[in-house]
């Protein structure tokens, strides 16, 4: 399993417009494409003072997968023109990580 994790910075005033366009428009796109091995997308926020911090993390279940939805220059990040319009800063490439291991709760494995 990879994770791909990417971060964006944004205003705060600007920060709901953002998180807007992942919802309605860049989320759903993903999705739309049905890559073969991509699971899911989460989308995590969190204010930094003068500035709100936006991560993405996408679940893919092989490096092929990311490369099925990235293509070969997969660590180069997508990064749309209306999201460059209203984040200040951004990752100009997106880490991969392989999953070592995953423990559930036991409350969540019954």
């Amino acid at each position: 399993m990879i994770r791909r994790i990417w971060h964006g910075w944004t205003s705060p005033e600007n920060a709901d417009t953002y998180e807007a366009l992942l919802k309605t428009e860049i989320f759903p796109g993903i999705l739309a494409k049905q890559v073969q091995g991509f699971e899911r997308i989460e989308l995590l926020r969190r204010p930094l003072g003068e500035e709100v911090e936006f991560i993405t993390i996408m679940w893919f279940d092989s490096i092929e997968a990311v490369k099925a939805f990235a293509g070969e220059n997969y660590e180069t990040a997508y990064v749309p023109a209306k999201a460059r319009d209203v984040l200040a800063r951004y990752d100009a490439r997106s880490q991969h990580y392989e999953v070592r291991e995953v423990r559930e709760s036991a409350s969540l494995a019954g």
